[in-house]
């Protein structure tokens, strides 16, 4: 099946993204948006097997029109040949890209390109946000310079994706440099649509070198209907799966604090590591966070402020570990889970959890960070965690001052990079989000003993 990228004029792409990324222009890099049209096959089996090795069979093919951005570097030799290829995320009933926001940094130092695909019918068609934000999205369709758009429903959407993936590769192949590893990535609905990709559409097409899921639930998501959009709020509570561990290239999933207890239920699915599967589970973390939402926290109208983990500075090593191990190098780190008892999870004195990926911002704490919030809360207050004040006695406890805090927190900086949980080159961002200030604030609290 040939599918054709027709270029769209110069403009605004409509991603959804609060936190502004890097300045593509000055980093040499070029944004283009597509409409990718051809024909998708659908697909049929049992996906009932718990641990993801599933058999499908082609069901039937139908013509689709969606869209495509990409940003790559201008040149060629400042191009790796790695192309990410994000399945956009849906949920908020729009397109958008949240694992670009996370990663964009890394994709544009190490010279990658990326492409954002409209894989599903809400994305394309409109639908209602699946995170409670009210209202029905419009969809592309609903915008001119889209009105050439047309899905034919998700029950396609894993092959249409595999489709345009494989046109972007061409297409740099061919207008800049060879692109010599396709990995996927996908955050939230799209790491559940990415599982069920993997197990049962990668074993067809074995069309990518290695899989990014991220922050995926315990069910896949569905096959879907012609002509229907898959319903999150229907499918979320199916039993678990696991990703299959023979699908033979590397896959590594990133799981958040959220996503094992909160609303995604990921923790039925927990699977131990095997030659070409790593689960990275990260603590003081949450679906979604700070870095994701950047400046308009305060919209969210939360109980209380969101979490402030640093989850996207380990997002970015493991796209760093899954290129080099799609690549022949070697497999991405294994990590301790995090401590879970009795559905809940074990926390250390400060009242963060035990166990999984380590970051200073739980190593060193200055505060309380979590993947749940307040009882009561909205769904999306829910997705977004919480971040509390560290105990002035606390504070006493761990530090005798401020400098000793600030070293507390280099040598953790230091730790996570040395397990290979952070990436060197991030080295300074994370030591600019200390927060010396709080720990001296709460040593000057009468509360604190001192």
């Amino acid at each position: 099946m040939t599918t054709v990228l027709t270029a769209l004029p110069v403009g605004d792409t409509g991603l959804l993204a609060a936190r502004p990324g890097p300045d593509l222009a000055a980093a040499g890099y070029a944004e283009s948006e597509h409409v990718a049209s051809g024909s998708a096959r659908s697909w049929a089996g049992d996906t009932t097997a718990s641990d993801g090795r599933w058999t499908l069979h082609e069901r039937g093919t139908a013509d689709f029109a969606t869209r495509v951005a990409v940003r790559a570097p201008r040149e060629g030799a400042a191009f790796s040949g790695t192309l990410v290829v994000e399945w956009l995320n849906v949920s908020s009933g729009s397109d958008a890209a949240p694992d670009w926001t996370y990663l964009a940094d890394e994709v544009v130092r190490r010279g990658h390109a990326w492409a954002g695909v409209s894989a599903q019918h809400v994305g394309v068609m409109g639908g209602v946000s699946a995170v409670g934000l009210g209202g029905s999205g419009a969809g592309l369709r609903g915008q001119e310079r889209y009105a050439a758009l047309h899905h034919p429903g998700d029950a396609y959407a894993y092959d249409l994706y595999t489709q345009v993936a494989t046109a972007v590769a061409d297409h740099l192949s061919a207008t800049l440099a060879p692109v010599t590893c396709l990995l996927a990535a996908g955050e939230s609905q799209s790491a559940y649509a990415l599982t069920t990709y993997v197990n049962g559409v990668q074993p067809i097409t074995g069309r990518f070198d290695g899989f990014l899921v991220h922050s995926r639930g315990g069910a896949p998501m569905p096959l879907g209907e012609p002509g229907e959009a898959v319903d999150i709020a229907e499918f979320r509570q199916d039993p678990p799966v696991q990703v299959r561990d023979d699908v033979g290239v590397p896959v590594v999933v990133v799981q958040t604090e959220t996503d094992l207890t909160g609303r995604l239920t990921y923790l039925p699915a927990w699977q131990p590591d095997s030659p070409r599967v790593r689960l990275w589970e990260v603590a003081g973390t949450a679906h979604a966070d700070k870095f994701q939402i950047g400046d308009f926290e305060e919209l969210l109208g939360c109980p209380r402020p969101v979490n402030r983990g640093q989850q996207a500075y380990v997002v970015r090593a493991a796209l760093r570990h899954l290129e080099a191990w799609a690549r022949g190098g070697p497999a991405a780190p294994s990590a301790d889970r995090l401590e879970v008892a009795d559905g809940r999870f074990v926390t250390d004195g400060s009242g963060n959890a035990r166990g999984g990926v380590r970051t200073p911002v739980v190593d060193a704490p200055a505060q309380v960070l979590a993947g749940d919030t307040a009882p009561g809360a909205s769904v999306i207050c829910e997705l977004f965690g919480s971040t509390l004040p560290l105990a002035p006695g606390r504070v006493a406890e761990l530090y005798a001052d401020a400098a000793a805090y600030l070293r507390a927190y280099e040598e953790a900086t230091d730790a996570a990079i040395a397990a290979g949980f952070v990436l060197p080159e991030d080295r300074a961002a994370v030591l600019a989000e200390a927060r010396a200030d709080l720990v001296e604030e709460a040593l000057r609290s009468p509360s604190s003993g001192r």
